[in-house]
């Protein structure tokens, strides 16, 4: 065998043994980046179940009253004999029960599915008041008969980048919040300015308003605030809200005090 050659399988070439630790530390770095990667996957994985078993759980608690009550109402329907005034009562409890269910399970599905990140938003150009203007229209036969004024400050030149439908929702369930915890000859007023990144929708009632304990809590999912406990509600807005702004690059930040009204600042990519 050639000396050299001997040389080298024996570890006396330094040559050879300069490639030999550089050919071990390169297998080093792969296998290392390999285990880094199947234990990030094992992560996602256990995570991807954390969050499977917490909507099963959501969905499980969530879904218990109204289905119950259905029950109830339906056995009362079918098992006595009421006249009927009463079993017009009941009917329209069991519509009511119906609609919420379907409106918790539709609220349910979009909450997984931008969690997920399954859904894919449509950036497009287009002035901001439009965005408003359709979320306006959605609460105004509600605000009218509280007797609630609305007033809107809006330069109709401030454009955003935004999903229209999505960021419609995101406001109007902001604004409904707005309506619901503003007592009756209250007032909303929205007001949209803009700096050199984000046009900010500020909405402002003269509501119940939020503690500051609270503020960071209110965007959960299905938290109820202390002062909302006596408003029918879910606690799903909020959180649905933030996910579709935060979801399209903008925020949602709040100030308020208890008993002093709300105002909530929604913050929209310009550019």
């Amino acid at each position: 065998m050639d000396s050299t050659l001997d040389d080298m399988l024996a570890g006396k070439n330094p040559d050879f043994t300069f490639i030999n630790d550089t050919f071990s530390g390169k297998i080093h770095v792969k296998l290392k980046r390999l285990y880094e990667i199947l234990n990030q996957k094992s992560e996602q994985s256990s995570r991807e179940k954390e969050k499977l078993n917490a909507l099963i759980s959501d969905i499980s608690h969530q879904t218990k009253t109204p289905v119950a009550n259905l029950k109830m109402y339906i056995q009362i329907l079918s098992e006595r004999k009421i006249d009927e005034k009463k079993r017009c009562e009941f009917l329209k409890l069991s519509l009511a029960q119906t609609e919420k269910l379907e409106f918790l399970l539709i609220s349910l599905a979009k909450m997984s599915r931008l969690e997920n990140g399954m859904i894919s938003f449509s950036s497009n150009k287009l002035p901001v008041i439009e965005v408003i203007a359709d979320a306006l229209a959605q609460i105004m036969p509600l605000a009218e008969q509280k007797n609630i004024s609305v007033n809107v400050d809006c330069c109709e030149d401030i454009v955003v980048f935004c999903d229209k439908k999505w960021t419609c929702e995101a406001i109007f369930n902001i604004l409904d919040n707005a309506v619901k915890y503003t007592l009756p000859n209250g007032s909303i007023r929205v007001c949209v300015c803009k700096n050199n990144f984000y046009a900010l929708i500020k909405i402002k009632d003269s509501g119940v308003g939020v503690s500051e304990a609270e503020q960071a809590k209110i965007f959960g999912r299905f938290y109820r605030s202390e002062n909302a406990i006596s408003v029918d509600g879910l606690g799903i807005g909020l959180f649905l809200s933030r996910q579709i702004i935060s979801g399209q690059g903008g925020f949602i930040t709040v100030k308020s005090e208890s008993d002093h009204g709300a105002e909530f600042i929604i913050s929209i990519p310009i550019k």
